[in-house]
């Protein structure tokens, strides 16, 4: 991507970041002063709170080996966003899930992913998202020979949760998960998943 699309694309991120959290303000009514503890941030690609993805038991695999999380209440206090990254290597995969109570944002940042979304399916491609309302369906695959980098954005705090249930700080050793102990995880940050053997018998 060019220096001016690049530019051009970051304008459009920030531009959804504040239509999000402007409608989300708009929906709590005035903040309380006990909600005013939420630090600004400036952080570099590089910077947040890098996570490693922990090992599964049932040989299942996730969809990278890490992930970085930036906005939260644990990482400067916010209230009504949650916000991170995460690459995905050529062939790898989310599976299909659905968050019960927040909306989530998905900026594809480079590459190509396969998205199956409610009843659409679909590649998108660098530059576009996708838009998943809270209880609907949805998995994406990187289609591609290149890397996808995405950008989540979730419209309320839980499943940053879940994944930190199913990781470690980065530079621990990643230490062993169960399918149990995966499904006590997604109870956390309220996420169903299918095709998960504590689940396939739903």
């Amino acid at each position: 991507m060019n220096s001016n699309a690049m530019c051009g694309f970051t304008a459009a991120v920030l531009m959804v970041v504040g239509l999000f959290a402007f409608s989300q303000l708009n929906q709590s009514g005035p903040t309380p002063s006990s909600e005013a503890d939420a630090k600004p941030l400036l952080l570099e690609r590089s910077e947040g709170e890098l996570r490693t993805r922990r090992i599964h038991t049932d040989n299942s695999a996730p969809a990278s080996s890490q992930f970085m999380l930036k906005v939260s209440p644990k990482n400067n206090g916010s209230r009504h966003l949650v916000l991170g990254t995460e690459d995905l290597a050529p062939g790898a995969a989310i599976q299909k899930h659905k968050h019960l109570d927040q909306d989530e944002i998905l900026l594809i940042q480079s590459g190509t992913v396969h998205v199956w979304l409610g009843d659409q399916e679909r590649d998108v491609h660098v530059g576009g998202l996708a838009f998943i309302p809270a209880n609907t369906w949805i998995s994406l695959r990187n289609t591609g020979t290149e890397l996808v980098s995405l950008t989540f954005l979730f419209s309320a705090p839980g499943f940053e949760e879940t994944m930190r249930c199913n990781s470690v700080p980065a530079g621990e050793t990643p230490t062993q998960i169960t399918p149990e102990q995966q499904k006590e995880c997604a109870h956390m940050g309220h996420v169903e998943y299918v095709n998960r053997p504590e689940q396939r018998k739903k």
